[in-house]
């Protein structure tokens, strides 16, 4: 009996796809410019299925790439043309609301949103917010340790998960973490959160909820110069303030967004800061008038205030939008995803419109700025072989950039494909190497998703890349610390 003939036995016909146009919607991730059309998809709906698909593809040495909803940005879902995608998509049912522990118990399927509105009629919510929440599932941002706008104040995923069930490569199921806040032995909880499918198949995720606050406004602050911005965000931080969330959009990004949705954004600006405050009304108002001396100390232009819920969301909604908005520049765009020490946003950000000019392609700034997430967005024209290689040139030196003054290759999407060169810029052999040990403990047969996040060794010497422990940096004349 063959490989398909073994999953027939498992799954109904609706549930294994072979034709090559029922697997299409499967062959890649947000990050479309990689495309691969797998074996088989398999699409199981209880624990069971799920077990007995690996011990199935362990018998016939098929690798497995777990996918969540395909909103990953990295590559992380991209297939292999001899692997089995499992797709978690049928794992969609809330279990439970536990309103004494704020806790909800969600299948991996769950949409990021939609346990906030399952849990908004009990006055509570899940803070981890994406742009992608309306479609994502926590599968997902598990796997990718995903944050949002309000990761600033109330943390990525790893953060606002207490526990997690998953099946290993081997076939056996794991409990990890507990319903309590903390839990003994070694936090193996938090090393599957961003471990990209690597380790273990997610089938189950209890996350905190807290009290929706009180009141929440957004201050939205006008500057003529990108490093006036870059030096409010400094300021906020710095005067002990912590808010919900404090995002960044540049010229480009403000231009397109506000022509997407007209979200009241002051189109002559260089830069705006979106700055949320919550918490008690007395809270909230003594800090709106710290932030706004703050923005005025740094050359602020003007402030504009949310006097409702309404007047919030609109303003988010710009920063929500400008992703898809992108499409008004160009038919694609390559989104970085790099972290940065805050204090040196305005010389990166510069760095990052020189390299702009030189490969003659847009790039809009978007992040958050609070924590010093990048997300440039690269505007090119994916039917132009020529574009896609310079975008992808740009893309590499900025995350070289983002390690050069001390930050990371990765803060929210992942390494999946797309940087497993820069993972040679980022880490030592020595330290990839113990990645892989740890990967090999897991899953000693290396069929979960292989190929991603780890490069190997002789990949890195094909690379020639300096290691940030040992050789010159790409910008040494940069202040790393």
């Amino acid at each position: 009996m063959g490989f398909e003939q073994a999953l027939a036995k498992i799954l109904p016909p609706e549930s294994l796809l072979t034709a090559v146009e029922a697997k299409r919607p499967f062959e890649c991730d947000g990050l479309s410019a990689y495309q691969q059309i797998p074996r088989v998809v398999v699409l199981p709906s209880t624990k069971d299925e799920v077990r007995r698909i690996v011990k199935v593809c362990a018998e016939f040495g098929v690798p497995i790439i777990p996918r969540g909803a395909g909103t990953g940005l990295s590559g992380g879902a991209l297939p292999l043309a001899e692997g089995c995608v499992l797709s978690l998509a049928k794992f969609n049912r809330i279990v439970k609301i536990d309103l004494a522990n704020r806790i909800a118990v969600v299948e991996p399927g769950v949409r990021n949103l939609a346990i906030s509105q399952a849990a908004a009629r009990h006055g509570l919510y899940y803070a981890p917010d994406p742009s992608s929440q309306i479609a994502c599932s926590i599968g997902g941002n598990v796997a990718e340790n995903s944050g949002g706008v309000h990761s600033l104040k109330y943390g990525l995923t790893v953060n606002n998960v207490l526990q997690l069930e998953m099946l290993t490569a081997d076939g056996d199921w794991l409990t990890l973490g507990s319903d309590a806040l903390d839990s003994p032995g070694y936090d193996l909880l938090a090393v599957l959160h961003g471990s990209e499918g690597l380790l273990g198949i997610i089938t189950q995720v209890t996350v905190k909820l807290l009290p929706i606050p009180p009141v929440a406004r957004v201050l939205l602050g006008a500057f003529d110069e990108v490093e006036a911005a870059a030096a409010a965000v400094a300021g906020v931080v710095a005067a002990g303030i912590i808010p919900a969330g404090l995002e960044m959009m540049d010229h480009l990004a403000i231009g397109v967004a506000e022509d997407f949705c007209q979200a009241g954004y002051p189109r002559d600006a260089a830069a705006i800061l979106l700055c949320e405050l919550d918490g008690t009304v007395g809270e909230v108002d003594s800090q709106i008038d710290a932030v706004q001396a703050i923005f005025s100390q740094n050359k602020c232009t003007s402030v504009q205030v949310s006097n409702s819920e309404a007047e919030r969301l609109r303003f988010w909604a710009g920063r929500k939008s400008a992703f898809p908005a992108m499409g008004r520049v160009a038919p694609d765009y390559y989104c970085i995803d790099g972290t940065i020490p805050r204090r040196h946003i305005g010389v990166v950000l510069t760095r990052i419109a020189e390299l702009s000019e030189q490969y003659g392609l847009p790039v809009a700034n978007v992040f958050h700025a609070g924590d010093g997430n990048l997300h440039p967005l690269i505007a090119y024209d994916a039917n132009d072989d020529a574009q896609l290689e310079a975008a992808e040139q740009i893309g590499g030196k900025i995350l070289e950039l983002c390690v050069a003054v001390g930050g990371t290759i990765t803060g929210e999407h992942g390494v999946g494909v797309e940087k497993l060169d820069q993972m040679c810029v980022q880490f030592s052999s020595g330290e990839l190497s113990l990645f892989r040990q740890l990967k090999e403990a897991f899953d000693g047969a290396g069929l979960l998703n292989p190929g991603k996040a780890i490069p190997t060794l002789s990949r890195c010497a094909e690379f020639g890349a300096m290691h940030v422990h040992g050789g010159q940096l790409p910008h040494p004349e940069i202040e790393r610390f």
